[in-house]
């Protein structure tokens, strides 16, 4: 898997899943832009540990539609084709109805779909206008186990990803006529930021036992599907959604 002169977005790249992809696609030659919201330190760190040159990070907030205008415009006139979009950016926030009053539930919602479904469909949509006329590219967007088995006490973020799977799928269809391949990846649980408090608190042990490997799965581990499924050669995987779960989750 070769991507010299190729350039990638990673949204939600200063940590976790997109810090391990942005190294998987600069170890493989690429041209890295890390998009990041909050933690400009941890961004620039994740740049400057990245080999290659030409790597660079964009501050932008996902669920802003104006923010991803304004983030695309940026990445596309650094770079002169943009060849890979990983939309890695979310959040996973609790709102257990029991606990919470309307406004709260409303709130969660509001939030949660913003970045996790409406943010990656704007992303798309900016990354497939600048792929169509450049000649095609690879979109790969970050799913999750919970679209298929529930997500209980964060519905809204289960409900998300089920729609990034669905928007996925359709986009794949529209799209490939334009050399655009469209496809996802759906973790388990993954060692990472979000799911530290899970993994670190009195039902960790239960999670990785979900797996038969006893364990959950390392970023490294996911980034490299979405390293694959960005390659050259698996362009017939488009509106596939893979899943990286350990078998903690088996789908017919």
């Amino acid at each position: 898997m070769d991507f010299t002169n190729k350039n990638i977005l990673i949204t939600g790249g200063s940590r976790g899943i997109g810090k391990a992809a942005a190294q998987a696609f600069a170890e493989r030659g690429g041209r890295i832009c890390i998009n990041f919201n909050k933690n400009s330190r941890a961004a620039k760190a994740v740049i400057e540990n990245l080999p290659g040159k030409g790597h660079f990070a964009a501050k932008a907030d996902i669920a802003n539609p104006d923010s991803v205008r304004q983030l695309m415009e940026a990445v596309t006139d650094e770079f002169d084709r943009l060849d890979v979009v990983v939309n890695n950016a979310g959040i996973y926030l609790p709102h257990p109805i029991a606990e919470m009053d309307y406004e709260e539930w409303q709130a969660a919602w509001k939030q949660t779909l913003d970045l996790n479904l409406t943010g990656v469909a704007n992303v798309c949509y900016f990354a497939a206008r600048h792929m169509m006329r450049h000649g095609g590219g690879h979109i790969v967007n970050v799913s999750s186990r919970g679209a298929f088995r529930g997500e209980p006490e964060h519905t809204a973020y289960g409900a998300s990803k089920a729609g990034v799977n669905a928007l996925t799928q359709s986009l794949a269809q529209e799209l490939g006529k334009h050399n655009i391949s469209v496809s996802a990846v759906a973790p388990g649980f993954v060692e990472t930021d979000m799911a530290k408090d899970l993994l670190d608190g009195p039902t960790g042990q239960a999670i990785k036992k979900q797996s038969p490997l006893g364990r959950v799965a390392t970023p490294e581990e996911v980034a490299y599907t979405i390293v694959f499924l960005a390659s050259q050669g698996a362009e017939f995987l488009t509106g596939g959604i893979v899943d990286v779960n350990g078998a903690s989750y088996l789908r017919s």
